[in-house]
């Protein structure tokens, strides 16, 4: 399974494929429709691959009550309001979504989002969104995940909360209903995210225990963690996605701003090409280099019979004589012939 390669729209997604980078909106429309499509644009231009959306309403995903379990005491930027009034603030309107589909797929981006019940998963299959992310916060809705995996769609899924036996029981729910197109990505349900909780080792160590395509939620400040997953094997990455944070909203402060996302995208790209492969072998440019390297020269006149001593032979650049692993054996031997100073050292002039 983690060799297989996950199609969404038109990019496969997996090992030698370029990574799939995903622009996630979230509640950074702000209740403004025009802004939602500004960053729909905004995120095609930073190069995304995709923008993410949300699926809910504040009644589908908790319920309007004031009540001391559902006020946010959980240290969160949210602190202070109930779950109601932030989901409120933060949903996106389910009216708009199918033409924000639209949009991003005539800009050549993919467009899908994540479901947080049954209708949701309904209305989403309505429009044929090509992809469903299980949020962190729903990795244990196993209902909802069966339902999603029975649609033979890929799951993605976002492992924040989750502990080892939450993904296991979550990617076991897909592959029981005969859904191998699971993407797991590695998240840290801190917003922002500090640098010493990300753990990204557990991307590749995912990949192996699941046998799955891995990738990054992230929610850390900058684009140095997204870019170091990479380096260690993440497949898609993910970043919520705002025209400016100074302009506010729920997610504002732990968003990447156009130019920050472009530069990730790029940094990214630089380093899917560093990457590579493995290979010992040099290209033309570095066979030239090998040029400069060292080797064995006469480093004073010589005449012949002289013998080859520390002073007037030794390990310089460049490296068009003998190679220096013969020093030892040069030393001592005889000259066959006069050798004048800056010469190359070659079999010849040994007797």
């Amino acid at each position: 399974m983690g060799q297989q390669k996950i199609k969404i729209g038109s990019r496969l997604i997996g090992e030698g494929e370029p990574t799939y980078i995903v622009a996630e909106m979230s509640a950074n429309h702000l209740q403004d429709y025009d802004r939602a499509k500004a960053i729909i644009r905004a995120a095609h231009e930073a190069g995304a691959d995709a923008v993410k959306l949300q699926t809910y309403t504040a009644d589908t995903i908790t319920m309007d009550c004031d009540n001391k379990y559902f006020q946010i005491t959980q240290g969160t930027i949210w602190d202070g309001t109930t779950f109601y009034k932030l989901y409120e603030e933060a949903y996106t309107p389910w009216e708009w979504q199918p033409k924000l589909m639209k949009l991003a797929n005539d800009l050549g981006m993919a467009c899908f989002s994540s479901p947080f019940d049954f209708t949701a998963v309904d209305f989403m299959e309505e429009m044929k969104m090509p992809a469903y992310k299980i949020a962190s916060f729903e990795i244990r809705d196993i209902p909802l995940i069966r339902k999603i995996a029975k649609l033979g769609k890929p799951v993605i899924m976002a492992t924040g909360i989750a502990y080892l036996e939450d993904i296991e029981r979550a990617v076991r729910t897909c592959l029981e209903e005969g859904n191998r197109q699971i993407i797991l990505l590695k998240c840290t349900s801190t917003y922002p995210s500090p640098y010493e909780d990300m753990n990204i080792r557990v991307i590749p160590h995912m990949a192996e225990v699941f046998d799955c395509v891995t990738g990054l939620s992230d929610h850390s400040m900058g684009s140095a963690v997204a870019v170091a997953s990479v380096a260690l094997g993440a497949r898609m990455v993910e970043k919520h996605f705002t025209l400016s944070r100074e302009d506010g909203g729920p997610d504002a402060a732990f968003s990447m701003e156009p130019a920050e996302f472009k530069k990730m995208v790029d940094e990214i790209r630089v380093v899917e090409k560093a990457l590579g492969k493995v290979t010992y072998r040099l290209t033309k440019k570095q066979e030239r280099s090998r040029e400069e390297g060292r080797s064995l020269f006469v480093t004073e006149d010589i005449k012949k019979g002289e013998i080859f001593t520390e002073k007037n032979m030794r390990s310089i650049r460049p490296a068009f004589g003998l190679a220096p692993v013969y020093y030892e054996e040069v030393l001592g031997k005889r000259a066959r012939c006069d050798i004048a100073r800056g010469t190359p050292m070659e079999w010849k002039y040994i007797e």
